[in-house]
C-alpha cells in the first residue's frame, strides 16, 4: 500500500505541475519579455530582432523588449540567456555567428549551443554575395577560380575580420575550389569595402543587401550569392553551388531560442505566434525589402538547422588551421 499511496502521491504532483505549466503558458507574457541580442544595434540581426519584437508585442499582448548586449563576437549576451532563468522573460535571437561559429573560435564560453538553449524557431536568413574590384577584369566565378589557381596565393580576398562568416566563406571557397588565395582581415566591413572598392583587395565575400548600392553604383561587381539556390531578392545572380561549387552554402541566419528548461507550452505558445508572424504578407515584404528571406518550422527543425551549420563550419575552421583564442 505504501508504494500505491506513494505512486499516487507522485502522479498528483505531476498533474499539478502540468496544470501549473499550462497555467503559464496561458497567462504568458505577464510581465514584459526581453529579446537579447548579442550585438551592437545596426546591422542585419538588429532588424530582424527589432521587428519580431514588435510583432510578439502585438500579437501576444505583452511588450517584447529589445536589449543589444554586445561583446566578445556575440558571446557575452549569449551567455547571459544561457544562465537566465527559464522562464519565458528572457530570450536570445542570434545568428550563426554566436552559435555555429564561435564555440570553435573560443577557448573559454560558458555556453553549449545545443545543450544550454531551448529552441523555438528558425527566423530568417540572409544571402552574401561575391564581389570583385572592377579594375580586375573576373565576371564570373570560373574566372576567379582559374586567376587564383594560376597564382597562387596571390589573389587577395578582404574580409570583415578572422574568425567572421566573411572569412570562413572565403576559407570555404578556397577549400572547395582547391586553390589558396591571400586572405586580408579588416577591422569591420566598412574598410573591408571600401579597400575592395579601391583595388587594394580583389575579392570580398559580403552580405548581398549591404554591398548591392555599390554593385549598382558600378563600384564593385557582383558574380554570384552564396545561398544554396539562386532568390528573387538577388536577381540575375546565380548561386555559387551552379557555379562550379556543388553544394555551396554559406548564410547569415538568426533563430530564437530560450535557455535550456524553457516550458513546452511557453516554446509551442511562442512558435506558433512567430510561424504566423513569419507568414504574413506584410512581413515577407517587410524583410525583402531588407534582402532577408524568412524561415519558420518546429523547434526541431531548427535544432536541425544548427546541426547542419554547426557541422559546416567545423569542418572548414579545422581544415583552414584556425586554432580558438
Amino acid at each position: 500500500m505504501r508504494f500505491c499511496f506513494h505512486t499516487v502521491k507522485t502522479l498528483l504532483a505531476l498533474v499539478a505541475l502540468g496544470a501549473c505549466a499550462a497555467a503559464h503558458a496561458q497567462d504568458y507574457p505577464a510581465r514584459p519579455v526581453t529579446i537579447v541580442e548579442p550585438f551592437p544595434p545596426g546591422g542585419a540581426g538588429d532588424v530582424v530582432v527589432r521587428y519580431m519584437a514588435q510583432e510578439f508585442t502585438k500579437l501576444l499582448g505583452g511588450t517584447f523588449i529589445v536589449d543589444n548586449r554586445a561583446g566578445a563576437a556575440g558571446s557575452i549576451g549569449t551567455e547571459y540567456v544561457a544562465h537566465a532563468a527559464p522562464d519565458g522573460y528572457t530570450l536570445l535571437l542570434t545568428s550563426a555567428s554566436a552559435m555555429s561559429i564561435n564555440p570553435y573560435l573560443t577557448a573559454r564560453r560558458g555556453y553549449d549551443p545545443f545543450n544550454s538553449f531551448a529552441p523555438v524557431v528558425n527566423v530568417a536568413y540572409a544571402t552574401n554575395e561575391l564581389v570583385v574590384t572592377t579594375s580586375l577584369p573576373y565576371k564570373t566565378v570560373a574566372e576567379v577560380i582559374a586567376a587564383a589557381r594560376a597564382e597562387p596565393g596571390k589573389l587577395a580576398f578582404a574580409s570583415n575580420g578572422a574568425g567572421t562568416l566573411s572569412h570562413l566563406i572565403g576559407e570555404m571557397f578556397m577549400q572547395q575550389a582547391g586553390v589558396r588565395m591571400l586572405h586580408v582581415p579588416y577591422k569591420g566591413a566598412a574598410p573591408a569595402v571600401a579597400d575592395t572598392v579601391a583595388g587594394q583587395t580583389a575579392i570580398l565575400f559580403t552580405n548581398y543587401a549591404s554591398v548591392t548600392p555599390m554593385v549598382k553604383a558600378g563600384k564593385l561587381r557582383g558574380l554570384a550569392i552564396t545561398s544554396l539556390r539562386p532568390t528573387p531578392l538577388a536577381p540575375g545572380l546565380p548561386a555559387i553551388a551552379q557555379s562550379g561549387l556543388p553544394g555551396f552554402e554559406a548564410v547569415q541566419w538568426w533563430g530564437l531560442w530560450g535557455p535550456a528548461g524553457l516550458m513546452p507550452a511557453v516554446v509551442q505558445k511562442l512558435n506558433g505566434a512567430a510561424n504566423k508572424i513569419l507568414a504574413n504578407p506584410e512581413t515577407v515584404k517587410y524583410f525583402a525589402g531588407q534582402g532577408v528571406e524568412l524561415s519558420g518550422g518546429t523547434p526541431a527543425d531548427l535544432t536541425a538547422y544548427l546541426r547542419a551549420d554547426y557541422n559546416r563550419w567545423g569542418r572548414v575552421i579545422k581544415a583552414a588551421g584556425i586554432k580558438p583564442e
